[in-house]
C-alpha cells in the first residue's frame, strides 16, 4: 500500500469541513462517524459520509470512514452508507481479537457485494483500544483485508483505561504497547499507524511525540487538527540531509562491489549490504511519498 504519513480525523456531521479537508494536506482522511459526533447527528454523518466520498475521491483525497461499533457487531448502516466508489478503507474501532475482523469482513464483503464493488475494495485499519487487541495484534494485522494497524495511546482513551497506564508526553508507560503493535505490523506487512497527540495547540510537543514514534518504527500518524498535519508529513518524511547520506553510502558501497569488497567503513562506520538495502529503502519510501 501506498505509504500514509498522516491521518486527520474530519467529523463527519461537519459538511464544510469536509468540504476543505483535500486542503489541509493530510495523505489520508478519517470521515468519523464515531466518538466525535453526538448522537442526535449520527444519521446526518453517516449521510454526509456516503454522499461525499466520490467527490473527495475525485480531488485526490484518499478516504477512510470511522464507523460506530454497536453491543454485539459494528454499525451495519454505517457499512452500508459508506461502502461506496473511492472510498479506500473503514477504520474499526476497539478490535479486541480476530473474531473482530471475521466479523466486519463479512459486513463489508456483503456491502460490497451490494454496491457492485469487487470484493476485497475496501481495506480494514483496526484500532487496538483494548488490552485484548494490543495482545492479539499481529493476529488482527496478519487477516488480508486489513492494510494498517492504529496503536494510538492517547491521554484517557479507550486504550488507556483497558490498560491502566497513565499517560506521560516521555511515553515510558506506552512504549512496549507501541513497539509490539509496530512488530506486529511489520511482521504482517501492513503499515503501523501511531497516534494520538491531544494538545493540538502545541505542536512543539507534537514534533517531539511524533519523532518518537517514527524512532519505534510507526509508518504515520492521526491528527486531530488540521494544522497538525504539516509537522506529522515533515517528520515521515526522510529529509534531505538523510537521503544525502543515504545517497552517499549506497554510492561507496558501489565502488567498493567493483573492487570486490562487500564491506567497508563508511563515514566512521562499518557497513555491508544490509545498511544499504536499509538506505535503499529508505530513498525507496521517499520516491513513493513524492509520487503521491
Amino acid at each position: 500500500m501506498h505509504p500514509i504519513r498522516s491521518m486527520l480525523f474530519i467529523p463527519a456531521n461537519r459538511s464544510s469541513w469536509i468540504d476543505r479537508s483535500p486542503t489541509f494536506g493530510a495523505d489520508a482522511i478519517i470521515l468519523d462517524l464515531e466518538d466525535s459526533v453526538p448522537a442526535r447527528d449520527k444519521e446526518l454523518a453517516r449521510n454526509n459520509a456516503g454522499a461525499m466520498v466520490s467527490s473527495l475521491a475525485d480531488a485526490g483525497q484518499r478516504v477512510y470512514i470511522r464507523i460506530n461499533r454497536l453491543k454485539c457487531m459494528y454499525d451495519f448502516d454505517d457499512i452500508l452508507a459508506v461502502t461506496v466508489p473511492g472510498v479506500e478503507g473503514i477504520m474499526l474501532p476497539k478490535v479486541s481479537g480476530i473474531e473482530d475482523i471475521l466479523l466486519a469482513d463479512a459486513l463489508i464483503g456483503e456491502a460490497e457485494f451490494r454496491q457492485g464493488l469487487k470484493h476485497g475494495s475496501v481495506v480494514l485499519a483496526p484500532v487496538l483500544e483494548t488490552a485484548r487487541g494490543v495482545v492479539k495484534a499481529y493476529e488482527i494485522a496478519s487477516h488480508p483485508r486489513v492494510a494498517s494497524i492504529v496503536a494510538a495511546s492517547a491521554k484517557n482513551g479507550d486504550v488507556a483505561r483497558s490498560l491502566g497506564f497513565q499517560w506521560t508526553q516521555e511515553g515510558s508507560e506506552t512504549f512496549y504497547m507501541r513497539s509490539s503493535s509496530v512488530s506486529a505490523a511489520r511482521a504482517a506487512g501492513k503499515l503501523a499507524i501511531g497516534g494520538l497527540w491531544q494538545d493540538v495547540h502545541d505542536t512543539v510537543g507534537l514534533e517531539k511525540w511524533v519523532k518518537g514514534n517514527r524512532q519505534l518504527g510507526f509508518h504515520g500518524e492521526l491528527a486531530l487538527h488540521p494544522s497538525n498535519v504539516a509537522v506529522i508529513n515533515d517528520v515521515y518524511t526522510p529529509s534531505d540531509d538523510e537521503l544525502a547520506y543515504y545517497s552517499r553510502m549506497i554510492a561507496a558501497f558501489e565502488d567498493a562491489e567493483k573492487e570486490g569488497r562487500g564491506a567497508l567503513m563508511f563515514e566512521g562506520d562499518h557497513i555491508d549490504l544490509a545498511h544499504v538495502e536499509t538506505a535503499r529503502s529508505i530513498i525507496s519510501l521517499y520516491q513513493e511519498i513524492e509520487t503521491k
